[in-house]
Parts: C-alpha cells; sequence; structure tokens
C-alpha cells in the first residue's frame, strides 16, 4: 500500500498521449520516479474514443460509398452495401484496449498509477483520492472535452459528441451536426455515407475555417456533391423536443429571418474546453485563461515547478503536438538544453473523403506577414480517375522574391500524407522550383503537388497537362 505523502519525482495529471510520453521519458531517460494520476480514462482520448475509433469509422463509412459508387463502373457485381453500425461498432471495439489492460501496462512499465481525481492542495503536493503525492515537478495533462456552446434549450435534448456517437448502434434517420471543423465534418460525412440524412452548420463563413479558402471550397464542393447540406455563417439559436426529432432555430448572422430544421440527432462539434476546473489550480497560484492554461515556450506555467501539456494548453489540440509539448516539458524540467516549442511547421490533416491537408501559411496568412504571395495551383491527377475523384486540389503558396514554399494545401485522398512527407521541405527552405525538380511516382495522388510546382516554373508550365492527362 502507497503511503500519504509519498515522494516522487515526477507527478503527472492525466494519463493521455502527453501524460503518458512525459512519463515515459522521464524514467527512461532521467531514471526518475512517475505517479499518474487519472480520474476518468486510462489512455486519454486518442486511442479511446477519439483519433483511432473515429478513424476506423470513416474507413467503414469510405469502403460503403466505394461499394456503391464504383463497384458497378469497374464491372464488380454486388448487391449494395448497407451499414449495421451495431457491428461497426464491435468492430470499432475489438481495437482497443481496456481500461484494466491500460492500467496492467503502465504499472508493468514502473508507474504508480492513481485513479481519481487529482487536485492541487499546494505547489508541490496533489491530492489523489485518499493520497497525497509530493513531488518537485508536477505536469498536467489533462486533456479537454466537448465545448457545449450556449444553445436554449441544449439541455432538455439528448445531444451526441464524438463520444457518444461512436456508441450508436442504429444510424439515425437524420443528423443536425454544430460545428464545421474536422470533427464536425468527419462525423457528418460518415454518417451520411452510413446513410443518415446530414447538415451541418456553422457559424464562421465557410467550413474548415482554419484552412486555406481555395481548399476549404474545394472541400465543401465534394461533400455537397454527396448530398451533405452545408449551412454556414448561421448559428443555432435554440432547439426543443418535439417527438422522436429535435426541432433546431437556426439563425442567419446577416440578420435574415431564423428558419426551423428537423433532424432526429444532434451532434455538437463546436469545440473544446480544458479539463482543469476542477483540478484547484487556484491552490497553486496557476494562471489560465478562458481557453486553458497558460504556458511559455518551455511548457512552464506561471509557478515554478508546474509544466502544462496537450489540450488543456489550448496552443494546437493534437496528439502529435501533446506529445511533443511533453517532450518539451521534461526536458526542462530536468534541465536540459534543448529548442524551446516551435510550430512554425505544422502539418495538419482533416480526415474526410477527399481528406484536406495543410503545412506552413495559407495564401491569405502569407499576405497578412507581408510576403509578396503568389500561388501555383492544379486540381487534378491521373490517379483521380480510378477513384471517382471529381473535386481536388494542390496549391502551394510561395514568395515571389526568393521563390521559398510557404504553404501546401491539398485536397485529395492520403492528402494528409501527401503534406507531412514535404513539411520537412518546408522545414528546410524548399522553394517552388526545387518542388518542380522532383522526381515523381507515377499515378500517384502526391504527383499533384509537382503538377502545380511546375505551373510556377515558365518553361514548364505548358507540358503540364499532356504530362499529368494522358
Amino acid at each position: 500500500m502507497r503511503l500519504v505523502g509519498e515522494q516522487f519525482d515526477l507527478v503527472v495529471l492525466g494519463g493521455g498521449s502527453a501524460a503518458r510520453d512525459a512519463a515515459n521519458m522521464a524514467m527512461r531517460d532521467y531514471d526518475a520516479r512517475v505517479a499518474l494520476v487519472e480520474r476518468e480514462r486510462w489512455g486519454g482520448s486518442c486511442p479511446n474514443v477519439a483519433c483511432s475509433p473515429t478513424k476506423a469509422y470513416l474507413v467503414a463509412a469510405e469502403l460503403a460509398h466505394d461499394v456503391n459508387t464504383r463497384a458497378a463502373v469497374l464491372g464488380i457485381e454486388t448487391s449494395g452495401a448497407r451499414v449495421d453500425l451495431g457491428r461497426v461498432r464491435e468492430w470499432k471495439e475489438s481495437l482497443k484496449k481496456s481500461q484494466d489492460q491500460w492500467l496492467r501496462d503502465l504499472e508493468g512499465s514502473g508507474f504508480a498509477t492513481f485513479t481519481g481525481q487529482a487536485t492541487f492542495t499546494g505547489q508541490r503536493t496533489i491530492r489523489a483520492g485518499e493520497r497525497e503525492l509530493e513531488t518537485d515537478r508536477i505536469l498536467v495533462a489533462t486533456g479537454s472535452r466537448t465545448a457545449v456552446p450556449p444553445v436554449e434549450g441544449i439541455e432538455g435534448i439528448d445531444w451526441l459528441d464524438h463520444v457518444s456517437a461512436l456508441d450508436l448502434t442504429e444510424v439515425p434517420r437524420s443528423l443536425l451536426v454544430v460545428g464545421a471543423g474536422a470533427v464536425g465534418l468527419e462525423f457528418g460525412q460518415a454518417f451520411s455515407r452510413f446513410g443518415a440524412q446530414v447538415r451541418i452548420v456553422d457559424g464562421a463563413e465557410r467550413i474548415a475555417p482554419l484552412a486555406d479558402a481555395d481548399a476549404s471550397a474545394t472541400l465543401a464542393a465534394a461533400l455537397q456533391a454527396e448530398r451533405i447540406e452545408l449551412a454556414t455563417n448561421v448559428f443555432v439559436q435554440r432547439v426543443r423536443q418535439d417527438g422522436d426529432e429535435v426541432v433546431a432555430t437556426i439563425a442567419p448572422r446577416d440578420g435574415v429571418e431564423p428558419y426551423e430544421r428537423r433532424a432526429e440527432k444532434v451532434l455538437l462539434a463546436s469545440g473544446r474546453v480544458p479539463n482543469i476546473e476542477e483540478l484547484g489550480l487556484e491552490a497553486a497560484g496557476v494562471e489560465t485563461t478562458r481557453t486553458g492554461i497558460t504556458v511559455d515556450e518551455r511548457m512552464r506555467t506561471s509557478v515554478p515547478g508546474i509544466w502544462a501539456a496537450g489540450d488543456v494548453t489550448a496552443v494546437a489540440q493534437f496528439t502529435p503536438i501533446a506529445q511533443y509539448q511533453a517532450r518539451v516539458a521534461v526536458a526542462d524540467m530536468f534541465g536540459m538544453d534543448t529548442p524551446a516549442a516551435d510550430y512554425s511547421v505544422l502539418p495538419t490533416s482533416i480526415f474526410t473523403d477527399p481528406e484536406l491537408g495543410a503545412v506552413g501559411l495559407t495564401e491569405e496568412q502569407a499576405r497578412e506577414q507581408g510576403h509578396d504571395a503568389d500561388v501555383a495551383r492544379n486540381e487534378h491527377v491521373k490517379r483521380f480517375q480510378f477513384v471517382g475523384a471529381e473535386h481536388g486540389l494542390f496549391k502551394i503558396v510561395f514568395d515571389r522574391g526568393d521563390r521559398k514554399v510557404l504553404g501546401i494545401h491539398v485536397v485529395s485522398r492520403n492528402a494528409g500524407e501527401i503534406v507531412q512527407g514535404l513539411s520537412l521541405g518546408l522545414r528546410l527552405g524548399a522553394t517552388v522550383d526545387d518542388l518542380a525538380a522532383m522526381h515523381h511516382v507515377f499515378p500517384t495522388f502526391g504527383e499533384g503537388v509537382k503538377a502545380a510546382a511546375e505551373r510556377a516554373v515558365p518553361w514548364m508550365a505548358d507540358l503540364v497537362d499532356s504530362a499529368f492527362m494522358d
């Protein structure tokens, strides 16, 4: 039995990606004695209710869609794909590790684990259940949860989020998705392909509002071609239950008269809030904002000896960034002189079909930052014909002066893979001419980037269409 007031070299609050990476690094590289405190979900959101299980649903949705839209074209006889959501859920669950297994694995690695709410009782002490843990180093990595928007009547309906939607065993007849970011778009398309009538609404002027405008428009066209209704520049004013449906009053931001839409289910996907309210951060004096814990470039909070990493910092809520921040924090807390956190070249992807992948600056951001920006673009590659893709984009943003690539934006299958590989080029200062001079594999999705780059090289531009469209 562990004693009250037990001493550790590091206490990590959370059991997700940032927490586990920090604990592993501290023990492996610094021989630290580490405690992990998790109140709800060992392993964190990513493997349990976010990244992994949601992508499993996207794989099932893409297969059903391809069978129904491409099989006959390719000469494959089928009776059509029908999704049994209960069985899809069972398959998704089979890919996950149980909570008992997570604990066995963590404890088997040598970590002390405490299940319960962590609370600061001072700058160096944490209460975990009935135990008090003492340490000179604390890392807060408690993650985030779905933000509930201020919609009148929202507490009176049984709304879904990315967690509860993964537990449905029947496809709803209709689905209203509130939020057109990555989560809303991915779930919206998946459930549309499962058979639901889907409407996605967002208060921003376009879907994927953080993406390049051209990329956003291209993805919107692809989703609308699948009969997914998109309504932007609107907000949900109120909701009410009416029998087995939810009636939503939707108000356009331009002042036009609000209108009503009905759906069997409503899925909230309009943002995240950090899990910090119950930590008692005020007892330690840790500075916070509405979006999360304030940290510097080495993940230090306002209190010496306390660091934060992952979604609670609201810097960039992605699993690889959570892991990266955790490593920066651990290196700093154990006195290593390593580079500060750098997010300047950050590849991202929205895993719709087609995917929207991006790295670097958008065209608008480049101009706002003072670059004499130009763009080169391509919209089609031979590989699109094989999968029936009608909407695509390969866009390069570059500086007219030194020709350096500032950003790459891709709407295509495998877009995430494409921009991830090219992120190194941006970090090393590649020019658009360098991309044009690359050798490529034919026929691939990724060759569209080279085709776009060639359009920026005068003597190559006339050759592009014949080389890539034959």
